[in-house]
């Protein structure tokens, strides 16, 4: 009897301990999920406007160096702003697409043109967590303008596809290309040599996905910043 009772006790412990372990499991993961989509937006907001104002200082003292093509992996280099997401929307280009860029902006994935440039100005950014720059991207249509502000000048480019209609998986490397070339004969950009491109890439879904989605635009305005 004195042993059965004993192993009623240890069954009933045992049980106990394992619904402790559930119940901390679970508050984690809520935490972790919680930080995700509310915590990173906050700490990713506050980086995007210090990186912002200290660009803006940067260029106010101005020099040669701070043109895009000389600035170093993780270092700010242009500004966007994308009118249809309204007056306020100012995001800092950061070089290269490591995790600590993304977390602070737009990324530049090195080795595509810089703005204004012949080729393909190829850009990276959340839609969910970490700021969420590119939140609204279904939204966007051809004929939006996509504006990138750099030391020397201001660049306005329009869109020419619809980022709902062009899908990748993150093995699609192609829309990275000069001119990219859809492999699957859809929506691309118009195929000459010569362009000044743009192409904007991020996720596809609201939740983890290895999917992105992906918007093409063309180089319509240069203007130059007076000294």
């Amino acid at each position: 009897m004195a042993a059965t009772t004993g192993k009623r006790r240890l069954g009933r412990r045992a049980v106990h301990w394992i619904g402790v372990t559930m119940i901390v499991v679970g508050l984690a993961m809520v935490g972790y999920v919680g930080w995700q989509f509310y915590g990173t937006n906050w700490q990713s907001h506050r980086e995007q406007k210090q990186v912002t104002a200290t660009l803006q200082t940067q260029w106010k003292e101005g020099g040669e160096r701070l043109q895009p093509r000389f600035v170093p992996s993780g270092r700010a280099s242009a500004l966007i702003r994308i009118p249809r997401f309204g007056p306020s929307y100012v995001i800092p280009v950061l070089e290269g697409v490591s995790t600590d860029v993304l977390a602070k902006g737009f990324g530049h994935f090195r080795g595509t043109a810089d703005p204004g440039d012949v080729g393909n100005y190829a850009l990276a950014a959340h839609r969910v967590t970490h700021g969420e720059p590119l939140r609204r991207m279904p939204e966007l249509r051809p004929g939006d303008r996509i504006v990138v502000e750099t030391v020397a000048a201001t660049y306005t480019y329009v869109l020419d596809t619809d980022p709902n209609k062009v899908v990748v998986p993150f093995t699609g490397v192609w829309v990275l290309a000069p001119v990219p070339k859809n492999p699957a004969g859809g929506p691309e950009p118009a195929q000459r040599k010569g362009q000044r491109l743009i192409t904007l890439t991020t996720c596809s879904e609201l939740f983890h996905t290895d999917n992105r989605m992906i918007a093409f635009g063309h180089l319509v305005k240069v203007q130059g910043k007076s000294a």
